[in-house]
């Protein structure tokens, strides 16, 4: 039995947005797992520093996530034109993170680690996507998710987003940048010129994101 097309515009829209969705974050997992995989021929550890925010809690996160867009715990109800408009803005921080994301973890290359980690191999990555935010594989999981909130109109997941996985971020990013210091002095002229997650469009300060 053929399956049956649908003839309505608006649902053809929704499942290319979901499958655009979709396939960025498969292509961030697939890239996860070729760090894992060229994680182990990264050399010697020369200090690490586990911590609960790794990758096993990143997908932990994600997985419920994933559960609140299942679900549609959280959905707000709105008219098609607006649910469109929402989708195609929401549609870009997602494209964008999963290209940052991408690019980032080419750039980074054998410097990649599950947990804080400072190889003794270890080089300073200021370049390419790293020129624009310090931590771009974090920031664009943040957009990200905060992208496919908009696109299927869900405050609960842009809430997880905002008041869990951004501050988890923060936190390991903060982790980081204290050994990266401490290992390059040139880190502290990086910290002043490049934002932590956001591209900076004001004036430098202490701690930004």
């Amino acid at each position: 039995m053929t399956p049956r097309l649908p003839s309505d515009p608006y649902t053809w829209f929704a499942l290319v947005v979901s499958a655009v969705v979709a396939l960025s974050a498969t292509a961030v997992f697939a890239a996860i797992a070729l760090n894992f995989l060229a994680a182990k021929e990264a050399g010697r550890v020369a200090e690490r520093r586990r911590g609960p925010v790794a990758t096993a809690t990143m997908v932990l996160f994600f997985v419920g996530y994933y559960l609140l867009l299942r679900f549609r715990v959280g959905v707000v109800e709105t008219s098609r034109p607006v649910a469109v408009v929402l989708a195609l803005v929401g549609l870009v921080p997602v494209v964008l993170g999963c290209v940052v994301n991408l690019l980032g973890r080419v750039r980074l290359g054998a410097n990649w680690a599950d947990h804080v980690t400072i190889y003794e191999r270890q080089t300073l990555v200021t370049r390419g996507v790293f020129g624009v935010v310090r931590h771009p594989l974090y920031a664009s999981l943040v957009w990200m998710f905060a992208g496919a909130a908009l696109v299927f109109r869900n405050y609960a997941a842009l809430l997880a987003d905002l008041l869990i996985f951004l501050p988890a971020m923060n936190w390991r990013a903060a982790q980081e940048e204290k050994l990266l210091a401490a290992r390059f002095p040139e880190y502290d002229a990086y910290r002043r010129r490049v934002a932590r997650f956001f591209p900076r469009l004001w004036r430098a300060k202490d701690g930004d994101l």
